[in-house]
């Protein structure tokens, strides 16, 4: 039989949404109008992960099953898992997420820790016929093993992966995609390294490319963050037979929205808002933060960190809490409200060297100040430090980084030399925020629990609540002249 000639194929492209509904529902309308256009054998739409973030109440509140609505609603085609998804759910909600998709789960470098195998939603490749074209895909996300590997996942080398697989989908399809949850870097080298690659479709590092790279034989295209952009691609033969890719990325901005869409998100809003409702604990006291200075919620989470790592000392940068706690009943969504972050708590190694100069650091205003998105982060700003297991005096009189007067570890001096086991937060080895943690050794990171879990269970300890508000941090006395 005569294989049927290809047509010119539209490629949709999306990535890093990271729960944001709101520019979600732009790109919903702009498919809505594609599909009107466009015949359904002629389109194909691909989503590259992160598409949900625990930091959005929809999707914590639901665990993730608004933006599973979100995906159908935009009948996606095939789909990879970037961190977010991998990384801030267990392997059973997960399940709950992908199970009887409607579209395609691809990875090919992820698969169950103790057999190997990968679970039933998830395939590490597909070849999907649209067009008169057969076309592969292929998935590929982050390797984070020092996180997969408590949640019972391995995740093996993209670049072994893709050498791998992009041979024998190059066998059987006309056109190879690749998937990536990997970043840019990661891209141009795949670009350059794998032949056989015609288009990859990026992620991870939110990267933009408004129009396309061209290394060697492979089209690299990403689309930023956030769904302020989507990929609107076109795929063709050239008379030489070679693929022809044009395109690029447009703005989402002024974009009519998807009403259908949005009315969807305000059902999953309210269905998440009911979900976490209900009462976790009851202050008798409100519970202060600050950001440029010791305050007892901050040093409640230092507390509930220290205890979760089994740590000689917590320490917390203050611009994790968004706001304080009032008196009365704490419900999970006034939790979830104040410490949106994703972020993991972890047990490192440090100098005192290290820690002193941790210290000194969070008592400056280019640290304390410091605004950053990333990294599991989605407060404002860094903020001071607030510690437990550790008491410091500071003596504003003296210079930048020659302040700390005074450091006691369980009643003992700080020694510069000896190694102290920290409780911190994931962030911190990741190369953000201050020198003196990043350059810490990683004992192991504590998952699935998110810091505001470790954080609801200290407000329900009568003993530490009573002690977050014992000062850590005193001023130096006042010199005596003469």
């Amino acid at each position: 039989m005569e294989k049927k000639k290809a047509e010119a194929l539209t490629l949709l492209h999306t990535n890093d949404i990271h729960s944001h509904f709101e520019q979600a529902a732009r790109i919903a309308g702009y498919f809505r109008r594609t599909r009107a256009a466009v015949p359904a054998e002629r389109l194909l739409a691909i989503d590259c992960g992160d598409f949900l973030d625990r930091a959005r109440i929809e999707t914590e509140g639901t665990r993730g099953l608004a933006n599973r609505a979100m995906l159908e609603y935009l009948a996606y085609d095939a789909v990879t898992l970037g961190n977010n998804e991998g990384l801030t759910f267990t392997k059973p909600q997960l399940d709950a997420l992908y199970e009887a998709a409607p579209f395609r789960v691809v990875c090919a470098n992820l698969t169950d820790s103790a057999s190997g195998e990968r679970p039933a939603w998830m395939k590490p490749a597909a070849v999907v016929e649209k067009a008169g074209w057969r076309i592969g895909l292929i998935g590929l996300t982050a390797p984070f093993n020092d996180f997969y590997e408590p949640l019972g996942w391995r995740a093996s080398d993209p670049f072994r992966e893709a050498a791998r697989w992009v041979p024998k989908l190059r066998r059987q399809a006309d056109v190879v995609i690749v998937l990536s949850h990997l970043g840019l870097r990661s891209d141009e080298r795949l670009a350059a390294e794998i032949q056989g690659i015609d288009v990859i479709l990026g992620a991870h590092t939110h990267h933009l490319l408004e129009e396309p790279l061209s290394i060697g034989g492979t089209v690299v295209c990403a689309a930023g963050k956030h769904g302020h952009h989507l990929g609107v691609l076109s795929l063709s033969r050239r008379e030489d037979g070679g693929l022809a890719v044009a395109g690029g990325c447009i703005a989402t901005e002024g974009l009519a929205p998807d009403p259908e869409f949005a009315a969807l998100t305000v059902r999953q809003s309210e269905r998440a808002a009911r979900a976490m409702s209900g009462t976790i604990a009851v202050l008798e006291q409100p519970l202060e933060t600050a950001i440029d200075r010791e305050a007892p919620l901050g040093n409640l989470l230092a507390i509930g960190v220290r205890k979760a790592t089994g740590a000689e000392i917590g320490l917390v940068n203050a611009g994790q809490l968004l706001d304080g706690l009032p008196a009365g009943p704490v419900t999970e969504r006034d939790v979830h409200a104040i410490c949106p972050s994703p972020i993991n708590p972890c047990a490192i190694r440090l100098t005192g060297a290290q820690l002193r100069r941790a210290l000194e650091e969070s008592l400056l205003p280019e640290f304390i100040g410091l605004e950053f998105q990333g990294f599991g982060f989605r407060g404002k700003q860094l903020g001071t430090l607030c510690v437990d297991g550790l008491e410091w005096t500071v003596d504003e009189s003296q210079p930048p980084m020659r302040r700390v007067a005074d450091v006691r570890v369980g009643g003992e001096p700080l020694e510069d030399e000896r190694e102290y086991r920290v409780g911190t937060l994931d962030m911190f080895t990741f190369g953000v925020g201050y020198v003196g943690l990043k350059e810490g050794v990683v004992e192991r990171y504590l998952l699935p629990e998110f810091i505001r879990d470790v954080l609801a269970e200290r407000l329900n300890d009568a003993a530490a609540v009573a002690d977050c508000r014992r000062p850590r941090r005193r001023g130096a006395a006042p010199r005596q002249d003469g």
